[in-house]
Order: C-alpha cells, then sequence, then structure tokens
C-alpha cells in the first residue's frame, strides 16, 4: 500500500515512520470493524436476550475508561510505549482464543471484560506514538489515520460477506485473525523511546487542579458532544440484528456500515474547508441537531435506500463534532493541557457509552426499534449542552487563560 510519507520536515525520524504507523492503525481498526457491527450476532447465538446483550457490551466499556488510563500512565513511564503495545496485543489475542471454549451469559461477560480491558489501551498508545511523530518531526496524522478509517471499512464488508455466508459462527474466528494482526502491529511499529510529554489517557489523572479545562464552555461543550456520541449507542449495539431480522442480507449490512465510516473520511478530507467558513460552535450545534433527527427516522419503516441515507448521516452526527470540538479545544485550552484534554474528553465519552448501551439493551428488548427514540433525547440532551456551552462562551478569539488563573 501506499502510505503518506510526509517527507517535507522528516530528518531524523525512524524508517519509513508514516508508513508503519498506517499499518498499526489498521490492525484495530480490523478488529473493530468484526467486533463492532457483528458480536452481538455472536451473543445471540447463545440465545441472549437484547438486555443481556446490552450488559455484556456495556460493561466493559466501564472498565476500559479506568484501565486504559492506567495502562498509559504505565506507557509513558517505560523506555519504550511499544511494549505495552505489545502485550496489549498479545494479551488481547489469548482471550480471542479463550471464547472458543466458553459459552454462557457470565462467562463470556467475564472474558469479553477482560478482553475489553487488555485491549483497551492498543489505540489511544497508538494515537500516543503517532502525535510525537506530529509534533517531532511535522508527519501529517490525518494521513496516517485514514488507513485505519479504510481497514475498518474492509473489514465490515468481509464481515457482511461472511456473516451472509455462516452467520454468527464466522464472528470468533474473525475476531481472532483480527487480533493477530495486533500482534504483527507491534511488532513494527516505529520505536521513538521515552516521550516528550504525556499520552492523553495517562493525562487524566494528573490533570491540575487550577485548569482550563474547568471553564464552563468547555466543560458543557465535552459533556455535550460526548451525550452526542453515546446516543450511537443502539446503533452500535443492535443495528445488525435489527437490519437481519429486516431481511438485509450481511452483504448489505456491510455496505450500510462502511457508508457511515465512507461519510465520514469524506467529512474529515473537506474539514478544513468547514471550518474555514462555518463557526465551530454551528458545526457542533449542527452536527447535534441532525442526531437527534437521525434517531427520530430511524424507526421508520425504510428500504435499503433510507438507511443508506440515513447512515451517510454519520459524517455530522459524528465526524462534524469530532473535528469541531477538537478545534475548539486547541482554542480554549491551554497547551500545557492538552493531553488532559484528551483525556477528559475520553472518559466522558466513555461513561456516557456505557450507560447508553447498558439502557439501550433494555429498551430495544421492550420496544425493539422504538427504543431508538431514546436515542434521540440523549442526543437532545447533548445538543442542550452544546447550546448552553455556546452561552457562556467568550466572544470568539479570546485566549485560553493560563493554568495559573484557575481558569
Amino acid at each position: 500500500m501506499t502510505a503518506p510519507s510526509g517527507s517535507m520536515m522528516t530528518t531524523g525520524a525512524p524508517p519509513y515512520f508514516a508508513a508503519r504507523i498506517a499499518l498499526v492503525f489498521c490492525a484495530p481498526m480490523m478488529v473493530n470493524g468484526i467486533a463492532l457491527p457483528f458480536f452481538p450476532i455472536w451473543l445471540e447465538t447463545l440465545s441472549m436476550n437484547d438486555s443481556q446483550i446490552g450488559i455484556v457490551l456495556a460493561l466493559p466499556m466501564f472498565v476500559r475508561v479506568f484501565t486504559a488510563p492506567v495502562a498509559g500512565t504505565i506507557a509513558d513511564r517505560l523506555g519504550e510505549r511499544s511494549i505495552v503495545l505489545l502485550w496489549s496485543g498479545v494479551l488481547s489475542l489469548l482471550t480471542a482464543l479463550l471464547f472458543f471454549g466458553i459459552k454462557g451469559f457470565w462467562p463470556v461477560l467475564l472474558l469479553y471484560t477482560l478482553q475489553c480491558a487488555v485491549y483497551s489501551p492498543y489505540v489511544p498508545i497508538t494515537d500516543a506514538i503517532a502525535l510525537s511523530g506530529v509534533r517531532r518531526w511535522n508527519i501529517d496524522y490525518s494521513r496516517m489515520r485514514l488507513w485505519g478509517s479504510l481497514a475498518f471499512i474492509v473489514a465490515t464488508m468481509i464481515g457482511g460477506w461472511l456473516a451472509g455466508l455462516y452467520g454468527g459462527a464466522m464472528v470468533l474466528p474473525a475476531m481472532a485473525a483480527a487480533f493477530s494482526l495486533t500482534v504483527l502491529g507491534a511488532f513494527i511499529v516505529p520505536k521513538i523511546g521515552r516521550p516528550r510529554r504525556p499520552s492523553p489517557i495517562a493525562a487524566m489523572a494528573t490533570m491540575p487542579a487550577a485548569s482550563t479545562l474547568r471553564q464552563r464552555d468547555v466543560q458543557l461543550m465535552l459533556i455535550g458532544v460526548s451525550l452526542v456520541n453515546a446516543s450511537h449507542a443502539m446503533l452500535y449495539a443492535f443495528s445488525v440484528i435489527y437490519w437481519r431480522d429486516a431481511g438485509f442480507s450481511g452483504t448489505d449490512i456491510g455496505i450500510l456500515w462502511s457508508v457511515g465510516v465512507l461519510a465520514e473520511v469524506i467529512l474529515f478530507v473537506f474539514a478544513l474547508r468547514l471550518k474555514r467558513r462555518f463557526n465551530l460552535w454551528s458545526m457542533m450545534i449542527f452536527g447535534s441537531t441532525v442526531a437527534v433527527g437521525r434517531w427520530l427516522v430511524f424507526p421508520l419503516d425504510m428500504p435499503f435506500a433510507g438507511y443508506f441515507a440515513l447512515q451517510c448521516l454519520h459524517a455530522f452526527t459524528f465526524g462534524i463534532l469530532h473535528v469541531s470540538v477538537q478545534s475548539k479545544l486547541v482554542e480554549r485550552v491551554a497547551e500545557e493541557q492538552e493531553a488532559a484534554a484528551q483525556g477528559l474528553y475520553f472518559f466522558y465519552t466513555g461513561m456516557f457509552m456505557a450507560v447508553a448501551t447498558f439502557v439501550s439493551g433494555y429498551a430495544f428488548n421492550w420496544y425493539g426499534v422504538d427504543g431508538f427514540y431514546l436515542m434521540s433525547v440523549i442526543a437532545a440532551a447533548g445538543l442542550a449542552c452544546v447550546i448552553a456551552g455556546r452561552l457562556v462562551a467568550p466572544p470568539v478569539g479570546a485566549q485560553p487563560q493560563s493554568a495559573a488563573s484557575g481558569g
């Protein structure tokens, strides 16, 4: 594959840094491309009901919010972050292999929680290594990360095709194969030595008391956008089951998942132009509003084309929100608290997503696809927080206060 070289200012960088990071990003995105859409189908083959599936998917989300920062702190204190990356990949693969020998709600719940705990630092640590390359050698992060999104699309398409042939039986072998790639990724990742700055997840535990992160508009923005992100919980947990029961083929489902990520990638390509033309708060409000509408429309009985169009809205219900919140953090948070800001964003999103996934299991069990109306309520709560953040925000162009000023 042809990956970015970032050759403008890469003197001193490890050989093929950008290409190797691009390949490493592909590994966990292949895992996610199989597990996120299709793991609930395997759970259903174990005769679990929707509430139990929601619990199995939600509990690990709570756990990883706390295990990822611990692993990030260990990685930052070691001389080489890739050591933790290797342990994460190896242990994740071992748990994937153990799934072949278990069944039943409690064994699956415990093993999946363990798997998510050991897997949780893989992507954030890869991000941290990639961002070190951005800071030290001016390598283009987006062009490295883009390959991960493309790998996710490939994985969902392959997963949909395999699901059409073998049903839920394909999930465990496909996940094990994908986890083996994370081990390979840990071997090829560039070795860059001791980090100069803490990684985002490690910085969560060291955020200073007097922090620009405590500004009201920043907190409302992070909470609001995280709530909108969490409103996707039922889509992630139960959309494949719903579409399958509605008569869509495995290939159709793979296309529906892939087009959402593709729309997100396209938005990232044009993100710079959008930021030049539109106010960041307006972009966040627009994306949040689209999310409310997306979940209100989802329960309607639609053909494939209708859901295809709804999935394209992922560019706005996630992509435009992610771009705008990251840009606003640059404006409002002091540079020395950059990592802590990312860690707090990770924490809010993880906690709200876990709660929403837990609730969505019961909502889907009781109300079926009408449970998506609850997701619109969560998105509306996020929209309200974003609007409140804009109302209390200082005028556009105001500089962040120093950490010493107390925010």
